[in-house]
This record gives structure tokens, sequence and C-alpha cells, in this order.
């Protein structure tokens, strides 16, 4: 079957969902300064053929009825009609993303990826999506901790969140200490596909070159 939104302009045009459009919207988070890639954009990088950006798109349409981008330039972002939000808290860093996410209108579920991850699935979203009801959110976790950019969120965590960014505890895998999140574990991710494939995000050229290359 033929991936929905050949094109990442064709956000609104999916009828392959697996969740209700005006339930939940999906955030890229793609503010951060990607030294590692001497300021590349990252979320530019042509993974199989597409870039990362489009790959992501064409999957989070499935699952949100929006999708929208955190950064502080949106200028590379205009060509493909998404909408972008800087920080609502200026500054790099994941929890600011996420807090500036869970702040843009919408309805309560916010789905929130880093913007490097080229192999996102949409059923494991969408499973993501429903143990985040009842919760402040749903977040994956493996034997490396928790993944607070593959995730997602209830509307209700981000005054938690600001409480946490106002007395200067900026890291973002640690909020589980104020949130109520479920936790998908590396047992379920695999349902979805290999692990080491899906959870892929791109932290070096290292990781870029081993994904070229066809090794994840």
């Amino acid at each position: 079957m033929q991936a929905c939104g050949q094109q990442a302009t064709e956000v609104n045009l999916c009828h392959d969902r697996l969740v209700e459009a005006s339930t939940t919207t999906a955030a890229i988070v793609a503010g951060g300064r990607a030294r590692r890639f001497a300021g590349q954009d990252k979320s530019r990088l042509v993974v199989e053929g597409r870039t990362i950006i489009v790959r992501q798109v064409d999957v989070l349409q499935r699952v949100a009825g929006r999708v929208f981008v955190v950064g502080h330039a949106s200028e590379p972002f205009a060509s493909l009609n998404l909408p972008t939000y800087p920080d609502r808290i200026p500054g790099a860093g994941a929890l600011r993303g996420i807090y500036t996410a869970l702040t843009v209108d919408g309805p309560d579920a916010v789905l929130v990826v880093a913007c490097d991850m080229p192999f996102l699935d949409a059923a494991m979203l969408a499973r993501l999506v429903a143990m985040s009801e009842g919760r402040h959110g749903a977040w994956v976790r493996t034997a490396r901790g928790v993944e607070p950019l593959l995730a997602c969120y209830r509307r209700h965590a981000a005054p938690l969140i600001r409480a946490e960014l106002d007395v200067g505890r900026m890291k973002a895998g640690a909020i589980g200490r104020v949130l109520n999140m479920a936790e998908m574990t590396e047992d379920i991710v695999a349902e979805f596909g290999p692990p080491e494939r899906l959870l892929t995000n791109l932290n070096s050229p290292a990781d870029y070159a081993r994904v070229v290359q066809h090794d994840v």
C-alpha cells in the first residue's frame, strides 16, 4: 500500500489515519544546534531517497490532524508549508521544545519527536497516543533510558514542565520525576519492527554514515 502524502505539503490530505485527526497534533522538535554536523540542518539529511523531514511528515500525518515544527528558524520549513514556532523560553534544549509544543493551540494529545529520527512508525506512534490516556503522557524506554523526544504528552503536563524550567531543571529525561508517564518498553517497540531501526536518531556523522550504508 502506498503511504499517504507523497509530498510533505499534503499534511491535511491523509486518508489512511490510525488516530482520529481531531484528537492529536504532532510536533517535530528541530531547535538543536547540530554542532556535530557543523550546524547543518539534520532534518534535511537524505535517507533512502527522501529527506528526514519529509519522511517524518508522511508518517505523522497518519496519526495527527496537524503537524508543526518547534525551532528557532522558520525559513528551512517554509517550502513544506509547515508552521514553525520558536521556543517560548529562548535557548536550545529539548525540554523547552517539549514545553513549546504543549503551548501551541490544539487538541489534548501532542506527539513530540526529534527531527533526526528517519524511521518513525505510525502504528507505534498511535500506540503511544493510546498509552498516554489518563496520564501526563507516554514515552519510549530502552536500556539507555527514556526517550523524551519520542513521546506523546497531554496538555496538562505543561504547567509541571514549566515549573521545572523556572527552577533551572532543564534535563528532559528527568521530567519523569514530576510527570506520570506510561512507558513503552523495547519489547513493545519490537512489535512494530526492529527497535534498533525504529529508534535510530542521527546524533553524529558516524550515525548518518551507518544509516546510509544500511547498517540499521
